[in-house]
Order: structure tokens, then C-alpha cells, then sequence
């Protein structure tokens, strides 16, 4: 119960939880079933086709060491979804991948799997191809014979932007929004006839934030600039090893500090970055001459009890240990569980925020490589399952720095799916391109395939005004005036934060039995998910007025029946 000046309000929430997806998005591989828990079945899982620009493809030969399917013509411009049940006949495991290979079209990749021997794993990718072509597709694994892959059910896809950009709308509204109902209960009917349900929304569940450097502490203009458009963060170097210790012994937190006030100050939301760098050249000059990994643990929980301790409970998350698959310098010097163990550490000086780890070329770049899905989930399952890390709240970044040509959607969305897969919140970190003459639709592309993503659970643009140095994705010049960039930034940060809305309470002749109460009710409303004031007024009684908080989130279903009681 909930008491006002106005009166008193009695405030109960019912739940009427739809199908998470609703009919027509069952599971298939071109659903928005995100998930990857298909994986090592035994038996083949029964497929249904999926309408316009579906193919089944058949098993056409096998190649030098890999399956070939039968020869399709991609069209220019097509985005393409391609999945296929692979396994393994003589190997423990290892990662098969999906490869295009025509005239003009040579070793265009779509991403992969790790196929295992005697069960069945699900592949997912994709391809935007620059040309109109007859291709081959060919399933392959480095160092595996064709004749020890085994590929069933290749299914492929094609649709236009429209078509795909429709169905990120529509599973958009599944995942970020709920749709909601007031049911109010009054005295008499005097105070229901004209009633009206204001609703502002404080702060969007889903947050698009942005980078910040120490310029921002130089330009009353630049923080100005940002703080109107961002309630989220990460510092890009002030936070790091080498700057609050550049000579032993010697801390020196001031930029850090300062950038945190004002966060703080202005309301934006902190994701730390970062507690420590798996590069050795990102190390202070003095940690890198250090040969002892006696003295190099002890130098490490020295900065990790001094940075993690210092901002607890100021951030949302930690990037932990910084691109720690690209690069090994912790294991090289004290073993090869150092992350694992540099992670429960980190757990217990500040076991209430999400931990990630942040990696590169994971959902930019199809061809594999060290920061693969695979290997990122792979990573972080191998720390949350070493001794004591199990109740680890982890976390997933994916720093998406995407190269100046068409993204590769269809695959960005398996490499999101792979990452989701652990049931983590994942993050994209870093996001920008370099200038190029459709870098601003790319971007939007990028931008809108990870909001309709149900794993991501935040985007920070790697991005900024000319005048902090953000070279490659420039939001304002130096005068603060947008540019298209910017432009687009500004448009997708109002479409994705809710507009206020003012509802009416509909009279409804109802008495309550044992209260003779008279009941309205407000039409549903669709709102995206977030926390919310809303207040009941009257425009025909002054003094009726009754605010209070709502939060609508995934957990509270398609459906939320919100029920009020007034006593005026």
C-alpha cells in the first residue's frame, strides 16, 4: 500500500504471461528462436519449411576437405540465412565452419560451429553478397577429411532489407516491449468519469550510452552535449592500469574521479573499464619489465583491490580481464588458470555486478579466428566452471568494431546467439566503423540487429564530438552541431526511449460486491520496457492527483494488469 497526499492507493500488479513468441515464430532455424541448446542431439529434430525464399538443399559432393552442396544463385543485395545439422564421425570435437566459394565470389565465410562425433549440433549463419552469382557452399573443417563430416538439412533463405528490417520490428515489440492495462477501483462515479493515466517513462530498460575521455572534463560544450543525449558510459582509458599507476607505488585516480562525479552528477550510468589487459603492451612500462610472477601477483591484487574497491558500488559491470583470448600475458606468467582465478577474485571484492569479459572480431568478422563466438562462450565457460566460480555473475562483451563494408547480419545474429547461449547479459562495447560513404545505414544496421536481439542487453558506441578525438564514428563537429552519424544516434535513442502518453479511464458500471466500489479500466497500452511514473488525475477535481512508480520488464510478461484501488 501506497499513501499520498491525495488519498490513498492501493496497488496490485496481475501478470498474463502470452507465449514468449506468439504463433507463427515456432522454433526453426530462420525463427527468432536464439537460442543454441540444440546441440548434441542424437537424433535429428523434425524441420518445417518457412514460406517465401526458402530452399532445402541437398548434399552435392564432396570437395577437397569438405561437404559441397548443390550450387544456389545468390542475388545482389540478399541477405541470406543458412543453418545445417553437422557432426562428426572421428573427431572429439572441432569447429566446422560455412564457406562460399564462386567466379566472383572466393572464401566468403558465414560463421561455424563446434561439430562433435556422434551427435548433432545446429549451424547458423549467413551471407550479404556484393554480386548477383552462382555459388557453391561448402561445410569445412581444417584438418578433417570431407568424408568425416556428416551434414544434414542445409536450409537456406533469402530475404530484402525490408523483409528482414520487418522482422527485427516485429521481434522487437515481442522482446523490449509489454503491453499493459490499468484496472482502477473508485469511491463513486464522480471520480472516474473523465479520469486520465499519465504515463513518463524515468528511465528505458534497454540503454544505447556512448564513450567518454577526459575531454569531456575541458568543454562545458562537450558535456553539455552528451549528458542531454546519454545515461550510459565507459570511460576509454582513465580507468586503466596505465594511467592510475604509471609509476609504482604512485596511484593517481584524478581524470578517473573526476569523469565519475560527473557521471554521477549527471545521472549516466558507469560500465568499468578496465581492471586489467591480457596484452602486455597495455601494461604500465614497469609491469611489463617485471620477471617474477611472484612479485606480478602480488602487483596485480595490489591494482585490483584499488580500482575495483574504490568504484564499488558506482558501476553496473566490470570489464575484467581485457581481450584475454587474443592474448595470453597473465597465463603466460602465472599459469594457465590465471584468468579463471583473476575472475573469482574479482567476484569476491565485488560479487554484485555482472563481470565480462570484452573481446574483438566476435560478431564483426565470420571467418572464425581467436575471438569466435565459439571461443568466447568457450572462454567464459571455462571460467565460471574453474573450483569456487559458480555462482560468478558473468558477462559478455563484444566490442564491435566493424570494418567499412555491408555487415554480415544474418551472421552477426548467429555470433549473438552463440554468445546468449550461456544465459549472460551481453554487451556491445565498442561499437564503430571508419568513415565510408554509407557508413551511416551500416551502422543503423548494426545498431538495430543487436537491439532486436533478446541476449543484448546494452550498446556503447565507441563514438563522440570531433573534439574528443573520435575519429572514426564522429557524432558532432567541433561546433557541437550533429552530424548524419549524430543524426542517426539522436533518432534511435528517441524511438527506443518511450514517448509519455496520457490514457483515459473508461467508465465501467461495475460494483464491487463487498465494497461498492465502481471499477475503470484503460484501454492496453504498448510500452517499452523500463521504470515509469504514472499518475491518475481528474481535470474536473483539483485536488485529485495519485502518483506512483511502475516497472515493466521482460519478467512481467507480454501482459501486465495493473490493478489501483483510490480511496479520495
Amino acid at each position: 500500500m501506497k499513501r499520498f497526499n491525495s488519498g490513498v492507493i492501493h496497488f496490485v500488479v496481475f501478470i498474463s504471461v502470452l507465449l514468449f513468441l506468439g504463433p507463427g515464430l515456432s522454433m526453426h532455424p530462420f525463427s527468432y528462436d536464439h537460442s543454441l541448446k540444440s546441440e548434441c542431439l542424437m537424433e535429428l529434430p523434425q524441420t518445417i519449411n518457412t514460406g517465401e525464399g526458402f530452399q532445402e538443399l541437398k548434399i552435392k559432393e564432396n570437395g577437397e576437405n569438405g561437404k559441397v552442396v548443390e550450387r544456389v544463385n545468390l542475388q545482389k543485395g540478399g541477405i541470406y540465412s543458412i543453418s545445417a545439422w553437422v557432426k562428426l564421425r572421428n573427431e572429439k570435437g572441432r569447429a566446422v565452419r560455412i564457406t562460399l566459394r564462386g567466379k566472383n565470389v572466393r572464401y566468403v565465410d558465414g560463421g561455424q560451429i563446434i561439430a562433435k562425433k556422434g551427435c548433432w549440433s545446429l549451424l547458423k549463419g549467413g551471407f550479404i553478397v556484393n554480386v548477383s552469382a552462382p555459388v557453391d557452399i561448402f561445410f569445412k573443417s581444417d584438418g578433417s577429411a570431407a568424408a568425416d563430416i556428416n551434414v544434414q538439412n542445409v536450409r537456406l533463405q533469402r530475404f530484402n532489407k525490408t523483409q528482414w528490417r520487418l522482422q527485427q520490428d516485429r521481434v522487437i515489440e515481442k522482446i523490449r516491449k509489454s503491453k499493459v492495462r490499468f484496472q482502477v477501483s473508485f469511491q463513486n462515479k464522480s471520480t472516474v468519469e473523465g479520469s486520465l493515466i499519465s504515463i513518463k517513462q524515468i528511465r528505458p530498460s534497454f540503454l544505447l550510452g556512448c564513450a567518454m575521455n577526459y575531454r569531456i572534463l575541458e568543454s562545458d560544450s562537450c558535456r553539455e552535449w552528451f549528458v542531454s543525449r546519454f545515461r550510459l558510459t565507459s570511460f576509454t582509458n582513465e580507468m586503466k592500469w596505465y594511467t592510475t599507476e604509471e609509476v609504482r607505488g604512485q596511484e593517481n585516480y584524478t581524470l578517473a574521479d573526476a569523469m565519475m562525479q560527473l557521471a554521477e552528477e549527471s545521472k549516466v550510468l558507469v560500465k568499468g573499464h578496465t581492471v586489467l589487459s591480457d596484452d602486455k603492451e597495455w601494461q604500465p612500462i614497469w609491469v611489463q619489465s617485471i620477471t617474477d610472477p611472484e612479485d606480478l601477483r602480488n602487483a596485480t591484487l595490489n591494482r585490483m583491490n584499488s580500482v575495483m574497491k574504490r568504484y564499488k558500488g558506482r558501476l553496473i559491470g566490470w570489464d575484467v580481464m581485457n581481450e584475454n583470448l587474443h592474448y595470453s600475458y597473465y597465463e603466460d606468467m602465472l599459469g594457465k588458470n590465471a584468468s579463471a582465478m583473476i575472475y573469482s577474485l574479482a567476484s569476491k571484492i565485488d560479487p554484485d555486478i555482472p563481470l565480462f569479459i570484452n573481446e574483438y572480431n566476435t560478431v564483426e568478422y565470420a571467418k572464425g579466428g581467436v575471438g569466435s563466438p565459439i571461443n568466447v562462450k568457450n572462454k567464459m565457460e571455462e571460467i565460471v566452471s574453474y573450483p569456487g566460480n559458480m555462482n560468478i555473475k558473468g558477462g559478455i562483451g563484444a566490442q564491435a568494431h566493424f570494418v567499412p563494408a555491408q555487415p554480415n547480419l544474418p551472421y552477426m545474429r548467429s555470433a549473438l546467439d552463440t554468445l546468449g547461449s550461456l544465459g549472460f547479459p551481453v554487451w556491445l562495447t565498442e561499437v564503430d566503423m571508419p568513415k565510408c560513404p554509407d557508413q551511416v545505414k551500416y551502422m543503423e544496421e548494426v545498431l538495430r540487429e543487436a537491439y532486436s536481439h533478446p541476449a543484448v542487453q546494452g550498446i556503447i558506441l565507441y563514438a563522440g564530438p570531433e573534439m574528443s578525438g573520435f575519429n572514426k564514428l564522429t557524432l558532432a563537429d567541433n561546433d557541437f552541431n550533429n552530424t548524419e552519424a549524430g543524426d542517426l544516434i539522436d533518432k534511435l535513442l528517441q524511438e527506443w526511449q518511450q514517448e509519455p502518453a496520457e490514457i483515459p479511464v473508461e467508465y465501467h458500471e461495475h460494483n464491487d460486491e463487498e465494497e461498492s466500489r465502481i471499477i475503470g479500466f484503460s484501454p492496453e497500452v504498448s510500452l517499452l520496457h523500463g521504470h515509469y511514473t504514472v499518475t491518475v488525475t481528474n481535470p474536473s477535481m483539483k485536488n485529485f492527483s495519485t502518483t506512483f512508480s511502475l516497472e515493466v520488464t521482460t519478467e512481467t510478461g507480454q501482459l501486465q494488469v495493473v490493478q489501483l484501488e483510490l480511496d479520495v
